[in-house]
């Protein structure tokens, strides 16, 4: 398994990362357990989680994720052997992620909430790479096709979220700091303000990046190679269409496409995309999910690719799907693809 540094500290995470989303709401704590096993035994030491997960974020499962993972960290008292990530909600409506607030912010104080609360969940002392969810001002934190402007006024300040983040960092809560769904200008001022005022570091950003959702490598996949932030890959496979289990048009059983269908939303503009990319892959004798996994492995900015499953026989493929070579004709046609249908999902 092919071992990565994370930003520019001395740590080193698989270039496969266990996604944990599906976990409280798709799969049960014991099916939750049996992949953290799996992952470890298979060589992965990347473990990412959030706050708000399992998804959809609800009240009534709020927290679920990390509950699992702490039993399981518990149980295992094997702390040491892997890198462990969670997530801060942005700006948003789920109240039931704090005890008294009108809206989930990145103020100093619910940080301090969120952090002591994933702690515990979590059943550990310290979170290795605790993230910015998504932006806490009034901007898509998942995506947009067209910019629009929003008030200034109604955002926490950059230096005030730091330096929350940064006295957490001082107790040992937290190693290390990165962003999620976060764009070029707020990554440059927050790397800008810890340079100016000697506060942590950012080493990662996490955003949707996929054979079809190629937006990354305009303006933010410079920053990762020159600013070492690299790239924390999800939705690697779009959600499953780029595993070929949508191409009759009909959502599988139980699939995330079944279950939540407006989960699906915001790859409505991809349908065209998404065949041409199951089709390449057969030519090319790969299968869907070895072309889309291993297509994110092999950019030379992202620091991990983040893949989730609902069963060991999907967490086996995908983890064997990157074992393939990246090839020239691999190469050439991701880029056909891509200059055919300019990233659609955004």
């Amino acid at each position: 398994m092919e071992k990565r540094r994370l930003g520019k500290t001395d740590i080193h995470v698989t270039s496969v990362c266990l996604g944990t989303m599906t976990w409280g709401q798709q799969n049960t704590e014991a099916e939750a357990h049996a992949q953290l096993d799996y992952a470890l035994d298979r060589g992965v030491n990347f473990i990412d989680a959030a706050e708000m997960y399992p998804v959809p974020g609800r009240a009534e499962t709020q927290g679920r994720t990390e509950t699992y993972i702490g039993n399981w960290i518990e149980a295992r008292k094997n702390r040491d052997q892997y890198i462990l990530t969670s997530k801060i909600c942005g700006q948003s409506d789920m109240i039931w992620c704090r005890d008294s607030e009108k809206k989930t912010r990145q103020t100093p104080a619910q940080i301090d909430e969120a952090v002591e609360k994933s702690l515990k969940r979590l059943k550990t002392d310290y979170i290795d790479l605790y993230q910015l969810h998504w932006p806490d001002r009034p901007i898509p934190g998942f995506g947009f096709h067209s910019y629009e402007d929003y008030a200034t006024d109604d955002m926490v300040a950059f230096e005030d979220i730091l330096g929350a983040l940064h006295r957490h960092v001082e107790k040992g809560n937290i190693r290390h700091i990165g962003l999620s769904n976060e764009y070029s200008w707020a990554t440059m001022k927050f790397l800008q303000l810890a340079e100016a005022k000697g506060l942590p570091r950012l080493v990662s950003n996490q955003c949707v990046y996929s054979l079809i959702a190629r937006r990354f490598d305009y303006e933010r996949a410079e920053i990762a190679m020159r600013e070492g932030v690299g790239l924390l890959a999800y939705s690697p496979l779009a959600m499953g269409l780029l595993t070929g289990k949508y191409d009759g048009g009909k959502a599988p059983k139980g699939s995330r496409g079944d279950l939540f269908p407006t989960f699906l939303g915001r790859y409505d503009l991809a349908d065209e995309a998404v065949k041409d990319c199951n089709i390449s892959a057969k030519k090319l004798g790969l299968t869907p999910t070895q072309f889309a996994l291993k297509f994110v492995e092999s950019r030379s900015f992202v620091t991990s690719n983040i893949i989730g499953a609902t069963s060991i026989e999907q967490l086996t493929e995908n983890i064997d799907a990157h074992a393939i070579e990246w090839t020239e004709e691999m190469e050439k046609e991701a880029t056909r693809i891509h200059r055919t249908h300019r990233s659609p999902v955004a």
